[in-house]
């Protein structure tokens, strides 16, 4: 997989499909404080190690590998590698326990990107709210400046928000939001540039949340040490597929990661110490944690911690 391919075949502003944060979700119905809380603050200080499973699972999040930057795709997806059907009904194809992992991730990272397309179809707020945490700096990828002004995500709720844009129409947004200008090639960002971007302003944990193809062309632009798949109990048949990648015409020149799988059972998800199982069932997520560190390129340092 080359970055040049990854550039041109897909273009992450017409990335529609999805993000597992569309529900509004009142402020009444945010998790309570719990102990997870404490085991972000205690992860975000460097504290080693985290109670199991938590370690085995969050862990390799802390440093990075390559350089001192950490890029944590995730992509929720049923058996057949599916997001959506082919109505594009994807409500919820995850459990209660794959949404609950999904915003630890969130509580953990300095950042979450997704691409426009799933800005505009999903509306998200991508805060932390299936438990206790901060929330992280969010960014959008936006080349032509599609985002409308009424998105949640632009709201001045305290939350560091981002546009990562090429258009001259982003001086339209409201003060509160920063700005990223980078030269867009055929309507697309390079997504090493982006996180360069990022790093320069400090980010150095990044989850790269989707939608289906933003989160597609930086695993093929090999800018991702860790590709999180909750995979549900579920076939769709048909759809939108999980990953979109350029083909790789023998099997012996397909790269192969190191994986390590755990089982987030929706009926402990609201226990903080309980949500991993040694069984699934219907009722079960299945994550797979893909090790991408050995085909990751270097992409530079973060300038200061956040």
């Amino acid at each position: 997989m080359q970055r040049a391919a990854a550039i041109a075949g897909m273009s992450m502003a017409d990335d529609a499909f999805k993000t597992l944060d569309r529900e509004p979700e009142p402020a009444e119905t945010r998790a309570p404080r719990d102990s997870w809380e404490d085991l972000a603050s205690r992860f975000r200080a460097g504290e080693i190690p985290l109670p199991q499973p938590w370690e085995d699972m969050f862990g390799p999040l802390r440093t990075g590998v390559v350089d001192d930057l950490v890029v944590v795709g995730q992509c929720g997806q049923s058996i057949d590698a599916r997001i959506a059907t082919p109505s594009g009904d994807s409500y919820y194809i995850n459990s209660e326990g794959g949404l609950r992992h999904l915003h630890r991730l969130r509580s953990l990272v300095d950042a979450v990107v997704i691409g426009v397309g799933t800005a505009i179809a999903d509306d998200p707020q991508l805060t932390v709210r299936r438990v206790s945490g901060s929330n992280p700096a969010r960014v959008v990828i936006d080349p032509n400046a599609r985002l409308p002004a009424h998105a949640r995500l632009l709201r001045a709720d305290g939350t560091r928000t981002l546009v990562v844009t090429s258009s001259t129409r982003s001086a339209q947004l409201a003060a509160h939001v920063e700005v990223i200008a980078l030269p867009a090639e055929n309507g697309s960002f390079d997504p090493a540039a982006i996180l360069s971007a990022l790093a320069e302003r400090g980010f150095r944990r990044v989850l790269v949340e989707g939608g289906a193809e933003t989160v597609s062309r930086f695993l093929a632009a090999r800018c991702l040490d860790r590709l999180h798949i909750l995979v549900a109990p579920m076939i769709l048949g048909a759809g939108r597929p999980s990953l979109t990648l350029p083909p790789v015409f023998r099997v012996e020149d397909a790269p192969r990661v190191a994986m390590r799988a755990h089982v987030l059972n929706a009926d402990s998800a609201r226990d903080a110490h309980g949500s991993i199982g040694s069984g699934i069932g219907t009722s079960a997520d299945l994550l797979l944690d893909c090790d991408l560190g050995a085909h990751r390129e270097a992409i530079g340092r973060a300038k200061m911690s956040t």
